[in-house]
Formats: C-alpha cells, structure tokens, sequence
C-alpha cells in the first residue's frame, strides 16, 4: 500500500548521513537490532504518547534490546507548502538545517557526530520533513548528539555560500533527471491528476534558482515549531528520561503551530492520456487518480483488494495477465499512497514500444475487471494470509518502528494502530473490498502517462 518514496528534486533523496571508523564498534549493535523482530512481531507495542511543555506531540516505545535510541522529529512543514513559484524550498530548507549552526558549520557538524558514534540525516516529503537521530543511549554519547539535533532543529544558520553550492548540486541533478523516461512519466502523471494542487508541482532549475536564504529563514520560522512538531522514539530508556529528551530537543523551538490552508484535491472529471517522444527503448506507463487520505475507513479493504490487484508481486491478478501469460513487461504494480489529502492511486509499467497499446488494453481490462467483480474467495483469503504473515517485516528494526511511530503521531492514527493491523486485515471481507473500491476508483476517470511511444498526446 505505501508508495515509494516521493522524488525530491527529480531523484530519491535518502536521509544524509555520516559514516565514519568511530562507528566501526557500533556495527554489531546495529545487527543486533534484528533481534527486535521476535518481540515485537509476537507481542503488542506498547506506545506510550504524551505532550511537551511547549505543545509537540510525543510518541514513545521502550526498547531495552539494545543499547540504542532512534529519535525522529517530524515537522508539518513538506513540499504542499512551497510557495508559487519556488517549489522546492521545503526540502531545501530540510536538506540545509545540519549544514551550519551557530557553533558549528557543516564540517564540525559531521566531525562531532561521527566522534560520539551517532548517525543523522533529514529530508522532506509532500507532506511534512523530518529530521532522524540513531545514537548510543551511554549518557555523554547520548547527551551530545541530542543536543546537537536540538541545535539543528531551532537554530540552523543556512550559510549562503553553501546554499550557492547546494542550489547548483540540485540544479544540475533536476536537468540529469528530466532527461530520464521514469522521471519525465511521474512529472506528467503528477500534473495530470492534481492539476494546480501542490501535490502535482516539482521542482525545476528556474523555482531552485529562484530560492533564496531569506525564503529558507522565513520557511523555517513559519513551519518548524513545536506546535507542528511530532517527536517519535524508540529505544533502551524509560518514560522519564524519554520525557527529558523530548523537551531537550523542543525547548528552543518557537510555541504554537498551524499552517495556511492548501487547496482540496479535485476528483478527475474525465479520462485523460497523454504519450510523449523519448529514445527509451521501452515505454514507461502509469495509469492512476486521487484515490484516498490517510485515516479513510477504506484503507484496510483497498490494501487487501490491491494486494491481488498488483501489490502481491508475482501472485497479483496484473502480474499474471501482464507478464506471466502474455510476456508484455518484466514488472507490474499497483499501489495507493494515502496523504493528509487523497493521494495517488497507482499503475505502472514499462513495455517495449510496439506493446504499448496492447500492454494498456490488457492493464485498462484487468482494471475493469475488477472493479466490476472484486477478488474470488480463494484470492482474498489469500492476500490476507500473505499481509498477515509479512507483517513482522514491517516492524522488524528500530528504524522501521520509529518510521511507524511518525505516520501515527503526524496522521494522528489510533495508539493501537499496529497492534490491530493484523485483525483489521484479517476483518476484511469480499464485499468490502467491491464496495470500497468501487467508491474510491473510477476507470473511466484516470490519467494515462506514456513515455517513450512516438504519438501525440490525446
């Protein structure tokens, strides 16, 4: 059901982080961290929530395995807020906090984590960034690398000549990326099916260039504040000294929060299907619309139902009528990405050129298909069986669970949310599954990107 990571700049954008021969003897604790697997697949989380002096929101899980704290702080401050005419500036603004604070510029920055051992890294998605923490829990380790995120957090300066250096990096890997077939389907897919939403915007060399400090200063002191802030934890300390970190790594952070109102996502009106020249040697495709929004009751009957549309691999209904009986592509898939606004529901492909208009009809039929009938019995017990059996693997490290703990807090999900996902799976029926994808998917209302085939668009 989760989607890949939204592209920042026209490329994954991973977390920065530093490696350095100090954290050599972390090594074995960071393998040693698998050995939350057993536990926490087998027992209920028990996520502990509470609220700072100062109003961030606290999601806390004890982890006494190993020696180790994960901390991530999420912001409400992602690409859905860029200004017109300077997309881009959210994940510019995360990408430069760790890059000069006002007792340390970049280079002492990565010196000073990586002598205490700890790793960091930041970024910034559609709808909020965030900055992560892995360090040991030893008290001057500890103490260290949280004060420094603190610092991170509340006080970055943004020096312009490394922001000069940093915009030209960005310009230059948006113009590499645009040239490239996969990032020319998901800029026109996005703008296809959100129009002028911010959810359909990327950055370009002209909106990168246009960012500027004083936009970087002003975007971190409307957004990063603690009202909008969501602190998740995980790790070998108990609720008391958890309650310190939090506020440690507020306390600078100015009080309140709230952000301007961003438009509604629009429903598609009609179908729409657009193919654009490229020397590629396959088309790549994707088929989709705005499907649904992270707490929409039918998030559990679509994750089943899509898993035997296209998100079960090798075992979905598109895989086998697509590559396994007619040879058409090496990979099919089918997702939805839930955002605080209805995200993308998605198709995609690559087939040879020649293939491309059969490659959408079987796609286009197996789609109304079912839509039409839903999965058999037989398909749904299935999926069901396969989600519940995979579902240790989404939870199988601390970094996992710290992930888990800010899509709760950000969305304001259920405490219980990961306990009860294996039941509410296991909960989903045959006529769910019809009925929700029938009110959410409209295969007469999708957009269709092709990015390789010579025609005109349509």
């Amino acid at each position: 059901m989760n989607a890949p990571a939204r592209r920042v700049f026209g490329m994954n954008a991973p977390a920065r982080r530093v490696f350095e021969p100090a954290q050599l003897a972390l090594r074995w604790l960071f393998a040693a961290a698998l050995a939350l697997v057993a536990t926490a697949a087998q027992a209920a989380l028990p996520i502990e929530h509470w609220t700072t002096s100062n109003g961030a929101r606290v999601y806390f899980v004890r982890a006494d395995t190993i020696p180790m704290l994960d901390v991530r702080v999420d912001f409400d401050a992602g690409a859905r807020l860029d200004p017109a005419g300077k997309t881009g500036l959210a994940s510019l603004t995360a990408a430069m906090l760790d890059r000069g604070i006002e007792q340390a510029d970049e280079s002492q920055l990565a010196e000073r984590f990586a002598r205490i051992g700890a790793l960091h890294g930041a970024g910034a998605g559609d709808d909020r960034a965030n900055v992560s923490l892995r360090t040991l829990v030893g008290e001057r380790q500890a103490d260290e690398a949280l004060e420094l995120l603190a610092a991170i957090l509340a006080r970055p300066t943004f020096p312009e000549p490394v922001l000069a250096r940093e915009r030209q990096r960005i310009i230059q890997a948006i113009r590499e990326a645009e040239t490239k077939p996969e990032t020319i389907a998901q800029r026109n897919f996005d703008a296809m099916i959100y129009g002028a939403h911010p959810y359909g915007a990327h950055a370009t060399p002209e909106t990168v260039a246009a960012i500027t400090r004083e936009d970087l200063v002003d975007f971190h002191r409307a957004h990063y504040r603690a009202g909008n802030a969501v602190v998740s934890m995980i790790g070998a300390v108990d609720r008391a000294r958890a309650e310190r970190i939090a506020e440690r790594l507020v306390r600078d952070l100015p009080s309140g929060g709230g952000v301007e109102k961003v438009p509604d996502v629009m429903p598609l009106g009609s179908a729409e299907e657009r193919r654009i020249e490229h020397p590629a040697t396959q088309s790549h495709i994707l088929i989709g619309q705005p499907s649904i929004a992270r707490g929409d009751p039918d998030f559990f009957p679509l994750l089943v139902g899509n898993y035997v549309l296209g998100g079960g691999g090798f075992v979905s209904r598109l895989y086998e009528e697509v590559r396994e009986k007619r040879g058409l592509a090496y990979s099919v898939y089918s997702y939805f990405s839930p955002k605080l606004q209805p995200g993308p529901f998605t198709i995609g492909l690559q087939t040879k050129k020649e293939q491309t208009d059969v490659a959408l009809g079987v796609v286009r039929d197996t789609l109304g298909k079912f839509l039409a009938d839903g999965p058999t019995a037989q398909e749904l017990q299935a999926a069901k069986d396969n989600l519940i059996g995979g579902f240790a693997l989404r939870i199988d490290s601390n970094a996992k669970i710290v992930e888990n703990l800010a899509v709760i807090g950000f969305y304001r999900l259920p405490l219980d949310y990961l306990d009860r996902w294996p039941e509410r799976v296991a909960a989903v029926t045959l006529a769910q599954v019809r009925d929700a994808f029938g009110r959410v998917l409209d295969a007469k209302r999708m957009a269709t990107v092709v990015v390789g085939v010579g025609a005109s668009s349509r």
